[in-house]
């Protein structure tokens, strides 16, 4: 997601996803935030009684930290999509780092509850917003063929943070309190700026791809065409730098903040809308676990340690769903495998709401936690398989916009019931009734909607992108095209002078050769119809082939 050099006159364009090299050090780093962001607000809930007992309130207003961080890590997608696009990947995620950190410093100072609703939710979790989303998007930068696998090992991170920050919490907290232990936390944060520092934009693939076109036509200076040549291979030159430096402008003013135009796209209604069902029930299960368990008459050591049976479940599940949604015969048909894991996780709910021992609850873990990771996994790869890396920063700020509402209604309604009906039967049947819902919602409406009719279409079609092509045949164009326009603006201009025509025609021929062996566009000359058809001809060919 790098910037175009309105210097140098180069237009962003798409460049070809390396599917590794420098990818997976991305990679590494977006595992780390992914981590962070969603462990972190449930691990911050280890302080919660010191944080009692010192600011004298009760646990509902407490609980309102991590609620607050979840909804920043929601609501201000909008608001990152805009300044990534903006402003590019790597400064926003220094800025969220350094906000992420200096909120929990700051919340280590605090005297009283608002305080630190302004400084550990607030500004903590707008830090790690402007973290997230757009590690998502470089992630989706560097990948392309292997992107179902780097989704699913990069969505691992939670389950192995969250496994690791609740034991080290609990440790920080019994050996500094509560405010030493948020002090080291916003130090651990700094490492988000790390991961920022990592996420170098490929645009300087695209650069160093022109100026290799750009040095084989340095050739022409070296022919013995005479003073008017050169004065029109300088001002050929001159033209297209000015070209060029015209459209990056262009391009720049009309470079929009925020992308409204996916709306269009029916694939990502459908998936909005069922992504917003999804999460009205599908955070309830293990939020009310624990409660459900001891309310069972398990003991309450017991009943902590089935979270941590779904979070090392997840672990090993994530990952192992990216590699199955990879598989050439897997990855067209994603959306089904999507819905296969919503109505997965969704008929677990409803088949673990009888459950009464403590063997029970521990199958339903084990279920739950591969659901869980399944759902995890393919939830960004279905998004960018439907709007494609281009729009992907403004529809996943959009789509998390909508299930920040869907949280926020989801859990509490869920405690509200919890409390009213002194049941928690009803509420894992309507949390899975929910998940089943859209998970039928997304097959059904993807079947009828976008598929039927278009069996004769490429497999890719036939999936829920937009497009035809992928990501990498999309930058193999934009790069051949743009080879293209470099060589036909290095065409001398012509003049009436015989001898510079007969310069001309030895240039024209000497372009034609070098471009027949890269495949690139044909030059523009007198009487070489036949010549520019050929070629075309082979570019067509070189593109099916590909």
């Amino acid at each position: 997601m790098g910037r175009a050099d309105p210097e140098e006159g180069q237009l962003p364009a798409p460049v070809k996803p390396p599917d590794g090299g420098w990818g997976w050090i991305v990679l590494l780093g977006c595992f780390v935030i992914t981590g962070f962001s969603y462990a972190f607000p449930k691990a911050v809930s280890v302080y919660f009684k010191e944080l009692m007992k010192d600011f004298h309130v009760g646990y509902s207003d407490t609980a309102w930290i991590s609620s607050i961080m979840l909804a920043m890590l929601y609501g201000t997608g909008p608001v990152c999509s805009i300044m990534v696009n903006q402003f590019g990947c790597r400064p926003v995620m220094l800025i969220g780092g350094l906000l992420a950190s200096s909120g929990m410093i700051l919340a280590s100072f605090t005297t009283n509850i608002i305080e630190l609703y302004l400084t550990a939710g607030v500004l903590t979790g707008l830090g790690m917003a402007l973290n997230f989303q757009p590690s998502l998007i470089m992630l989706g930068t560097y990948f392309d063929k292997r992107r179902p696998l780097a989704n699913g090992l990069a969505a691992a991170g939670s389950p192995v943070f969250l496994s690791s920050l609740s034991p080290l919490g609990q440790l920080l907290l019994e050996k500094f309190g509560w405010r030493g232990g948020f002090l080291i936390m916003g130090g651990l944060l700094l490492n988000c700026c790390t991961c920022g520092a990592v996420m170098r934009p490929l645009e300087m693939g695209m650069k160093r791809k022109m100026e290799k076109v750009q040095d084989k036509y340095e050739v022409k200076e070296m022919l013995p065409m005479g003073g008017k040549s050169e004065e029109g291979i300088s001002t050929a030159d001159g033209t297209k730098k000015a070209k060029k430096a015209k459209k990056a402008k262009k391009s720049k003013k009309g470079k929009k903040l925020l992308d409204f135009s996916i709306f269009s796209n029916r694939g990502f209604i459908i998936y909005t809308i069922s992504k917003f069902i999804l999460v009205l029930g599908l955070f309830v299960p293990p939020i009310l676990l624990v409660n459900y368990a001891k309310d069972t008459g398990v003991p309450d050591t017991e009943a902590a340690f089935l979270l941590s049976i779904i979070g090392f479940i997840d672990i090993f599940a994530r990952p192992a769903c990216g590699m199955v949604a990879g598989l050439k015969w897997v990855r067209p048909h994603v959306a089904y495998l999507f819905s296969f894991a919503m109505l997965f996780n969704g008929l677990t709910d409803i088949c673990s709401a009888r459950a009464s021992n403590y063997t029970g609850l521990v199958i339903f873990c084990v279920f739950f936690g591969i659901s869980y990771g399944m759902v995890g996994a393919l939830q960004f790869e279905v998004l960018m398989a439907i709007v494609g890396s281009q729009k992907f920063s403004s529809a996943i700020g959009l789509v998390l916009l909508i299930e920040a509402v869907a949280v926020l209604i989801g859990p509490p309604s869920a405690g509200r019931l919890v409390d009213a009906l002194k049941n928690y039967e009803v509420i894992f049947y309507l949390a899975g009734s929910e998940v089943v819902l859209s998970a039928l919602f997304l097959a059904m409406a993807t079947y009828c909607c976008l598929n039927r009719g278009k069996k004769a279409a490429p497999p890719l079609e036939k999936s829920l992108a937009a497009g035809g092509r992928s990501d990498t045949e999309e930058a193999e164009s934009d790069v051949q095209e743009a080879e293209e326009h470099s060589s036909n603006n290095h065409q001398p201009a012509h003049s009436t002078d015989d001898a510079v025509a007969v310069a001309s025609e030895e240039v024209n021929h000497v372009a034609a050769e070098e471009q027949s062996e890269e495949g690139g566009g044909c030059p523009e000359g007198d009487g070489e119809v036949l010549a520019r058809a050929s070629c075309n001809t082979d570019q067509t060919v070189e593109r099916d082939s590909f």
